[in-house]
């Protein structure tokens, strides 16, 4: 297992940060750590990052506990902030070569490692260009290729894709893929839960600092009472149309989208089926009919009570 916590309690004062959290991650796994503010998954990610301690519980990181002098296994981890860690006055090479530097003295393979990493992020046509000379997302890249250059076997990446142009954002995704497919760890933050459902083999839910649901999307869904949304859209208007369709079996609650009706519905297979028999037999003719699973962002807000950016 690459990383082991298990039962971790920190507290600020009154204040519990994390509250008996659990996590694991298995090697060449992509883990989502998702959470609204304040859940605790930066306090969750610098405790494994041995840069706070904790009050009780256990973590280990490559089968060994972790500590702040534990140099080997530092070596082995890559970070991608989600502040900027780039100088101001360093080209986009200067920048990559020296975070590389703190882990891989020789100079001959650093210098391999870091063309390595400015090819990954695609750009090599900056080389030669200070941060201040760079968009937003291309400093974002930059940013990336500083915490992968060492070819870390664990990397963590928080919220790497904030403020950055679609282009760059693909770009970003893509990699993150590539180096799954190299067989590295990730643990990976976002605010956008489709970016988790594209990337991730699997996701922790946080909240009030604990580990409050994990699993693969399908998993995660079947762990909730709404299972299916149902999107009806009517040729007439009834004023009394939402109560009535909430009156249907199964119903967890009705809203409006637009001009027609988003139904969630418990998880039962003839919801679909209900709600034709009631169109047909009030002899009603749809504009729009559409069924999906719930998706993340209703797991995470049944689960929570809020939006992922509350």
């Amino acid at each position: 297992m690459m990383i082991m916590m298990d039962g971790v309690v920190k507290r600020y004062n009154e204040l519990i940060a994390l509250d008996h959290f659990s996590f694991n991650a298995q090697d060449g796994e992509i883990v989502g750590l998702l959470g609204p503010n304040g859940c605790g998954k930066t306090t969750a990610i610098n405790c494994m990052l041995s840069l706070l301690r904790f009050d009780s519980g256990d973590i280990e990181i490559f089968g060994r506990r972790v500590d702040s002098n534990n140099n080997d296994v530092k070596r082995r981890i890559g970070i991608v902030p989600q502040e900027l860690a780039i100088f101001d006055k360093l080209n986009v090479y200067e920048n990559i070569d020296f975070y590389c530097g703190l882990y891989i003295q020789n100079s001959k393979e650093r210098k391999k490692l870091v063309e390595e990493a400015i090819d990954f992020v695609g750009l090599d046509k900056y080389r030669r260009f200070t941060p201040g000379k760079l968009s937003g997302g291309l400093k974002r890249r930059l940013n990336i290729a500083c915490g992968i250059a060492h070819k870390p076997e664990l990397l963590f990446m928080d919220e790497p894709t904030v403020a950055v142009d679609a282009q760059s954002r693909n770009f970003i995704l893509e990699g993150v893929k590539k180096m799954k497919a190299d067989g590295r760890t990730v643990i990976y933050t976002t605010h956008y839960l489709e970016e988790a459902e594209q990337l991730c083999d699997r996701m922790v839910i946080m909240d009030q600092g604990r580990n409050i649901a994990q699993g693969t999307v399908g998993q995660l869904q079947e762990s909730i009472s709404t299972q299916e949304r149902v999107e009806v859209g009517f040729l007439t208007e009834d004023p009394g149309m939402k109560k009535r369709l909430s009156e249907l079996p199964h119903v967890v609650k009705v809203t409006n989208k637009n001009d027609n009706y988003l139904i969630h519905f418990e998880k039962q297979e003839n919801n679909l089926a209900n709600l034709i028999k009631f169109i047909e037999s009030n002899n009603l003719t749809y504009t729009d009919l559409t069924s999906e699973r719930a998706t993340l962002s209703d797991i995470f807000l049944e689960l929570t009570g809020k939006e992922l950016r509350d």
